[in-house]
């Protein structure tokens, strides 16, 4: 069944209010209900369309997610855009993040740069933060999946659902408080600190303390400020106010944390600009969009129960410092995106959607505890530490390392599978995440000509394989200039790389068709799956 009849089906009210009411109309079932169309239900989706996976994204809101909100995209989220397919457009959009202006008696008096600037590598070719507003980074994400035949449900929330062996039921109440029910095989809560799915499962957040406090938010439009910083005033009390110009935008985004009561009217926000700020309120041309945020950070204990899944801020919240939160959730979606895929379409065991907390939850874990430090220390900096490239699964339990003796910094298995620039066979230039590009699996034979890529492809069963010989009599890539072999070592090995980027299995050749083999019927499944 086409998503898109999956929307039409909901966005089609069934006649007769009363049963409508009573919850009597049910939509075809769906193999994945998400729960929330922000940046983690959206690329969620988009893995689960092109990977054939039927889905059904519903949002309470009438409209996607408005306001700037988190802005910074990591060069890790970079890569899984890249691989996703939006990556062009974000780039064509976004920009990088100018230096910090620091005001005092209506002048500029010192500037320095908040966001480190990175250089590009041949392994690592995504070397900046990049600032796109939140709400420019939904309807890129929502494009995509709409390209892909996807598509969002929107003024309809998930009101109730109960699970049994097979599946999910769920009651969405959609516009004119018409109530449908649909059943699905999986439910994933992309719905927000604030989820209704985490609360109807009883599943509280714990966390550190964070000092109380408040700050507003808002999208404003203004004159009188240069667009080349990032403007901030300090307040006696110990506040701030800060405006950010928006890259591809003619806005500004304001963060102020200002003693007082919180107030977000645009009447408001006015008065704390010509407050605060040498600007008057005349200048504040047009107030877009507000908001109030409250300090909060905490994690679930566990993300999967049963058939629902947590992700996103649904499973953790984190203060903005170090621009971690919505890069965190993207790759939530990321990671379960292509397990759902094995489980739902290639006949992988439902234990492999059990390591998504296991790989999950320690990262979320690492990541509440820096931002609460940054946060702690009032620091607005960002950092190549804060680029989440190091980001890894060493200790999963779908990683395999094989060879002995490595020298130390060695590529080993559960590390991110970096980039290298090479060329075809034929010397047209190319670069492995080209090859890495898509909802495969990819083996990458280093110098392995003898390895037996029948048997693999036999062991793969329905799993997408793709196979890429370096080195060896008929290669399908070369490496003139030696940055894939330096990225991956020059000793020869066999590696098997995830979906999503990461190095599931390292072993030497002699031993690669065998390990191989075992991962791939263990772990990913190995027969073809009924549509």
């Amino acid at each position: 069944m086409a998503l898109n009849s999956v929307k039409e089906t909901f966005a089609n009210p069934t006649e007769g209010t009363s049963e409508a009411a009573a919850g009597g109309a049910t939509a075809p079932p769906v193999d994945v209900l998400i729960s929330g169309a922000g940046p983690t239900g959206l690329a969620l989706g988009i893995d689960l369309a092109r990977r054939g996976v039927t889905t059904l994204i519903v949002e309470r809101q009438d409209t996607l997610s408005r306001g700037a909100r988190g802005t910074g995209i990591q060069p890790r989220t970079q890569e899984v855009y890249d691989d996703l397919g939006v990556l062009p457009a974000a780039h064509a959009a976004s920009g990088l993040y100018p230096p910090m202006a620091l005001w005092e008696d209506g002048r500029i008096v010192r500037t320095h740069e908040m966001v480190e600037r990175g250089v590009p590598t041949p392994s690592a070719p995504y070397a900046d933060i990049r600032m796109l507003p939140q709400w420019r980074n939904v309807r890129l994400l929502h494009d995509r999946l709409c390209d892909l035949g996807g598509s969002v449900q929107l003024d309809t929330a998930l009101t109730d659902f109960t699970q049994d062996d097979d599946g999910v039921t769920a009651r969405l109440t959609g516009p004119d408080a018409a109530v449908r029910t649909v059943r699905a095989r999986y439910l994933v809560a992309c719905d927000g600190g604030a989820s209704t799915v985490r609360k109807q499962l009883d599943v509280r957040m714990t966390g550190p303390d964070l000092a109380p406090g408040h700050a507003v938010l808002a999208d404003i439009r203004l004159d009188g400020l240069d667009r080349d910083h990032w403007h901030r005033w300090m307040l006696p009390n110990g506040g701030f106010v800060g405006l950010l110009p928006m890259a591809g935008t003619d806005d500004f985004q304001m963060l102020a944390a200002a003693a007082g009561e919180p107030d977000t009217s645009h009447e408001a926000v006015r008065d704390l600009i010509a407050t605060h700020t040498h600007l008057t309120r005349d200048q504040v041309r047009e107030v877009l969009w507000t908001s109030l945020y409250r300090p909060k950070a905490g994690m679930v204990d566990a993300y999967r129960h049963g058939r629902v899944f947590l992700a996103g801020d649904a499973a953790h919240i984190h203060s903005p410092a170090g621009g971690q939160g919505l890069n965190t959730s993207v790759q939530d979606g990321y990671n379960l995106g292509w397990k759902l895929g094995q489980v739902l379409r290639h006949g992988a065991p439902d234990a492999l959607l059990d390591t998504y907390e296991a790989e999950r939850r320690p990262i979320a874990a690492d990541i509440l505890a820096t931002s609460t430090r940054l946060h702690r220390s009032g620091s607005l900096r960002r950092g190549r530490d804060l680029h989440q490239l190091g980001v890894g699964y060493p200790e999963s339990p779908l990683t395999r390392e094989l060879r002995t003796g490595l020298a130390e910094g060695a590529r080993t298995a559960g590390d991110r599978a970096p980039d290298a620039p090479c060329t075809t066979a034929d010397g047209t230039p190319t670069r492995l995440f080209d090859a890495f590009r898509g909802p495969h699996f990819t083996v990458l034979a280093l110098d392995a000509p003898d390895l037996d890529t029948p048997a693999l492809t036999k062991a793969a069963g329905s799993t997408p394989l793709h196979t890429v010989h370096v080195g060896g009599p008929t290669p399908d890539l070369l490496d003139p200039d030696g940055h894939l072999r330096a990225a991956y070592g020059t000793t020869p090995t066999v590696f098997l790389i995830r979906p999503d980027g990461y190095i599931a299995v390292a072993a030497p050749p002699e031993e690669a068709t065998a390990a191989l083999t075992e991962t791939l019927r263990t772990h990913f499944g190995a027969a073809p799956v009924a549509a």
